[in-house]
């Protein structure tokens, strides 16, 4: 099979990207409004690209009729942001607040989650969660237009939040512990517990 991305259709592509680049992180972002209205949206279009300075870069695509996502219009105008742990114990809660609400309504109230406030940012980050990342706007990207285009949202990670509990004996987080899950394509999700270890080479 063979797909020439310039004469295939939008979504077609999409889906056979998002089956294939897999697993995908999940970032789940809170927002708020220069009026103060809090959101809540997980995006699988994320990763961390640098530690000096700590950078975070994720994807809140432009929506199915071209508009913006409330996340990157709360970012565009508070130009902060925060990641919060996205594990296996809130993968329903996770999924639930992907829901297209209206815009300034709060999908943390619709999954009835309490917050905590933040250090450094005023985005309030999910209480009880095993680490919560700060983040500060410097840049965002956009590329394309129309349907599912990127808007590429560089954070720097100015204050990390950790649970004493998912680190290990050797102070580091233990993956065993921290059960992150993952988006794969369609509606599939995975969970990070089938580890192997593999020693770099020198």
């Amino acid at each position: 099979m063979q797909i020439d991305v310039k004469s295939a259709q939008v979504l077609e592509v999409y889906q056979m990207l998002v089956g294939l680049v897999a697993p995908r992180p999940i970032a789940w972002v809170s927002t708020i409004s220069k009026d103060g209205s809090l959101n809540l949206a997980p995006f699988s279009f994320f990763n961390l690209f640098g530690a000096n300075p700590p950078v975070v870069v994720f994807s809140p695509t432009l929506k199915r009729d071209g508009g913006k996502k409330d996340t990157l219009l709360n970012i565009e105008q508070t130009k902060e942001f925060v990641i919060n742990a996205a594990t296996e114990p809130d993968a329903e809660a996770i999924n639930q607040s992907s829901s297209m609400l209206p815009y300034g309504e709060s999908e943390v109230s619709l999954i009835g989650r309490d917050i905590e406030p933040s250090l450094r940012v005023k985005p309030p980050r999910l209480a009880k969660i095993p680490f919560a990342l700060e983040c500060q706007l410097l840049q965002v990207i956009p590329v394309g237009n129309g349907p599912i285009a990127a808007n590429l949202v560089i954070g720097e990670i100015v204050m990390i939040h950790i649970d004493d509990e998912i680190l290990g004996a050797d102070g580091q987080p233990d993956p065993r512990k921290l059960r992150s899950i993952a988006r794969m394509g369609g509606e599939n999700w995975c969970r990070t517990q089938d580890l192997f270890q593999l020693t770099r080479p020198k």
